[in-house]
């Protein structure tokens, strides 16, 4: 884990503002890159970063590392209007420094015989995914990822690897299959070795009742809110069948089957 000073390369707005249907408003969805070698250089797909997001900030924001890539990592995530950090964040420019520490936590793991990868992004999912399609694809694996976005707007497919499969779900039917990512993941787990998600809740609570599920391999990324990134403020406790765990240092990435999901916040 690294403390450091990045500098950042590029940041824009990639997609549009919604209302979340929790009823806060997200202003944009936004791609930052930063300079940081000392962890694009150990950073591994499902790890996260803790960002000191500006003075009013006492506490850093977890960020889930979307690409690294030489000396450069990504950051994908929404922008919430009523909150103080990613705001601050999407308002850096190139050549802005951001302070920040990681990589942290546990990351995806790829069993040595799989060959075919089922990717499940839920909401902004995809900032924990992509950059495990991106090492699977350069290992020769085959990857579907399911998309699931409330509206047309999705994840723009030019960003993506080619090799990479992508099937869009939009809940409204504007793009893609109509529905969850949940109604369709039943038509894809037949031919997937290993299956990874990252969403909401809900969309595991679901999961961990499919009986398509059952016996296949599936890890999942578990989003919580954290005080320190270091497990030392206790703040992202889980309870799971051996005992409690914490998000930030014994996740984000878990087992579907370890979590007790009706004990998970469904705020969360």
């Amino acid at each position: 884990m690294k403390q450091v000073t990045a500098s950042v390369t590029e940041s824009r707005r990639i997609l549009p503002g919604i209302l979340h249907r929790s009823g806060r408003k997200i202003s944009g969805v936004y791609l930052i890159r930063l300079r940081c070698p000392e962890i694009a250089g150990e950073a591994r797909p499902g790890q996260f970063v803790m960002v000191n997001c500006g003075e009013e900030c006492v506490l850093p924001r977890p960020f889930s590392i979307h690409q690294a890539d030489g000396e450069v990592i990504a950051l994908f995530f929404n922008v919430w209007q009523d909150a103080k950090g990613t705001p601050w964040l999407a308002r850096r420019k190139a050549g802005d420094e951001v302070s920040l520490f990681g990589p942290l936590g546990n990351n995806y793991t790829l069993n040595p015989e799989a060959r075919r990868l089922l990717l499940a992004a839920g909401g902004i999912g995809i900032a924990s995914l992509r950059f495990l399609a991106d090492s699977a694809v350069k290992r020769g694996l085959a990857v579907t990822l399911l998309c699931g976005t409330p509206t047309k707007h999705q994840y723009p497919q030019e960003l993506l690897s080619p090799e990479i499969e992508l099937v869009p779900v939009s809940e409204d039917g504007s793009v893609g299959k109509k529905g969850l990512i949940t109604d369709f993941l039943p038509e894809f787990t037949n031919r997937a070795d290993q299956v990874f998600a990252c969403g909401p809740v809900a969309m595991y609570r679901a999961m961990a009742g499919m009986p398509e599920l059952k016996g296949k391999p599936v890890q999942v990324s578990l989003e919580m809110k954290m005080g320190c990134g270091l497990g030392a403020c206790y703040a992202c406790t889980v309870k799971t069948k051996h005992g409690l765990k914490q998000v930030c240092r014994d996740g984000p990435v878990f087992e579907l089957d370890d979590i007790i999901w009706d004990e998970v916040d469904l705020s969360i």
